[in-house]
């Protein structure tokens, strides 16, 4: 699967593998496509592999017993998602739900032990990948304790630029990706009125704008100050 080892070479998730591991992994995916809605898996499910994102969206999740959801991520093509259960083998730690229509590539959890048992340092490529994770979580946890709004939707919006974000003229960042008011505030862990303040207040000042429906991030630099604990 020649599409998935150039994937696993050069996407931001897998950036730096060796070709012959990637091509291996590739050889042990299974392609699969998903319709809007569809749940790859929920918080609880056995940890049984991990997918590739070839092309569409997807998001990442957690459900309140009162059924209230938290969106964690929104995740698009080149990225990975599920990789930790290949790693410690517990269950599933959110629920990861089709966005838009997506193909994917499974790589199966046993599968995966085979091939990493007999190339080690595969593992150690994993391993940075969780940790890369790991940090982004942490930054999470720490923006929604000790930032304000305006940090944690400038944080939101960063994180959706970094993978959905195609650079424009002098420095701009569009969000190719149209998402709501309501995506961006459960991101933020805030109300969407709260959030329509923040982001009312920046258009005026021309930090973000909307161009065709996409979000523009006018003054990146100054986002990126805004989130900074």
């Amino acid at each position: 699967m020649l599409e998935l080892r150039a994937f696993l070479e050069n996407s931001f998730s897998m950036q730096g593998l060796d070709c012959q591991l990637a091509g291996g992994l590739a050889a042990l995916a299974r392609p699969m496509s998903v319709k809007p809605g569809a749940i790859l898996f929920e918080a609880g499910d056995p940890g049984n592999g991990c997918y590739a994102i070839l092309e569409g969206s997807l998001k990442v999740s957690i459900v309140s017993y009162d059924g209230d959801e938290q969106l964690l991520a929104v995740l698009g093509p080149g990225a990975i998602v599920g990789e930790l259960a290949l790693l410690d083998g517990r269950a599933r730690s959110a629920t990861v739900t089709a966005l838009k229509p997506a193909r994917l590539a499974f790589i199966e959890k046993h599968a995966f032990e085979r091939f990493a048992d007999e190339n080690p340092a595969l593992y150690r490529h994993m391993l940075s990948i969780v940790g890369q994770r790991l940090r982004q979580a942490n930054d999470v946890l720490a923006a929604r304790s000790f930032l304000p709004l305006p940090g944690r939707v400038a944080q939101a919006l960063l994180q959706l630029a970094d993978t959905f974000g195609k650079p424009v003229d002098q420095g701009r960042i569009l969000i190719h990706y149209k998402l709501s008011q309501a995506d961006i505030a459960n991101m933020a862990g805030a109300t969407r009125e709260n959030v329509s303040r923040v982001l009312n207040d920046w258009k005026r000042a021309g930090t973000i704008s909307r161009i065709s429906g996409y979000y523009c991030l006018e003054k990146p630099e100054w986002l990126r100050e805004a989130s900074a604990l």
